[in-house]
């Protein structure tokens, strides 16, 4: 029986293939052709000092590129003073506690690797908002001392008055200084300069809460300190960043004006 089932053909069976012949085997293959593979090569990224790499999507557009501080667009990129920011709590604030002890006047030395502009913001807005309402506490309280009858009111002129005052004073005046020096041919700082007058205007937030007081002869015995202090602080560094320089009268110059801007701070805000 399986030599019966052997011999019949297998071209008639249902589901069978039929067999291709060779010829046509031959034609079939030589009418197909493969489709030309096309190898596409990606660039090597070498950048970031890794090895050779590749490029990921969006690389290119995600890079940050830094224009120096020396550059004149520079000037206009905000990555340019990001070194001018770089200090955290224990810096700042061991750099407040020298401004208020101006022992030997080695603030620069202090500040010489890492000059900052963040006290010089910082410090001066802040004064500006303490001004603005201690000083409207400090005349409301002097009023009510004098008459019982005062009623409280907030003097919003303080807010503009004290934002120029502070603003214009810690800009100007130690740009001033820097062309002043410039001039005279001493090797200054501009950062410097403004990193150092930021932080001397720190004592007068201080001495803000203590002009509470309503007594007005004791007000200008604090005044007066502070104006002292503050301009020990400014003098004592400008002579020691100029060593080997005489300017005295440039030295004086400065604590003039820090004893100005005290009675200033006085009369217009503790009135």
């Amino acid at each position: 029986m399986d030599e019966s089932y052997s011999g019949l053909p297998t071209s008639h069976l249902l589901g069978s293939v039929p067999a291709v012949l060779s010829e046509d085997k031959e034609k079939s293959t030589a009418s197909y052709e493969a489709p030309e593979a096309n190898m596409q090569i990606f660039p090597q990224n070498n950048g970031g000092g890794k090895g050779p790499g590749y490029q990921t999507v969006g690389g290119p557009s995600e890079t940050f590129e830094e224009q120096p501080a020396n550059n004149w667009r520079g000037v206009f990129n905000v990555a340019s003073y990001v070194q001018y920011f770089n200090v955290d709590t224990d810096i700042v604030l061991n750099r407040l506690l020298s401004s208020l002890f101006p022992h030997n006047g080695d603030f620069f030395s202090k500040i010489d690797a890492n000059p900052d502009l963040y006290g010089l913001i910082w410090i001066s807005t802040t004064l500006v908002f303490v001004l603005a309402s201690v000083g409207n506490c400090a005349t409301y309280l002097m009023n009510r001392h004098t008459d019982t009858t005062t009623s409280w009111s907030f003097n919003v002129s303080y807010m503009s008055l004290a934002a120029c005052s502070v603003y214009g004073y810690a800009i100007l005046v130690p740009l001033a200084f820097y062309f002043t020096l410039k001039y005279l041919g001493a090797n200054s700082s501009l950062i410097r300069l403004w990193c150092m007058w930021g932080y001397s205007l720190f004592i007068f937030i201080v001495a803000s809460f203590l002009l509470l007081i309503p007594v007005e002869a004791l007000r200008w015995i604090i005044i007066v300190l502070v104006g002292a202090a503050s301009a020990s602080f400014v003098g004592l560094n400008l002579k020691s960043h100029m060593q080997g320089s005489d300017f005295t009268l440039v030295v004086i110059a400065a604590c003039l004006l820090q004893l100005a801007l005290a009675v200033f701070f006085k009369v217009y805000f503790f009135p």
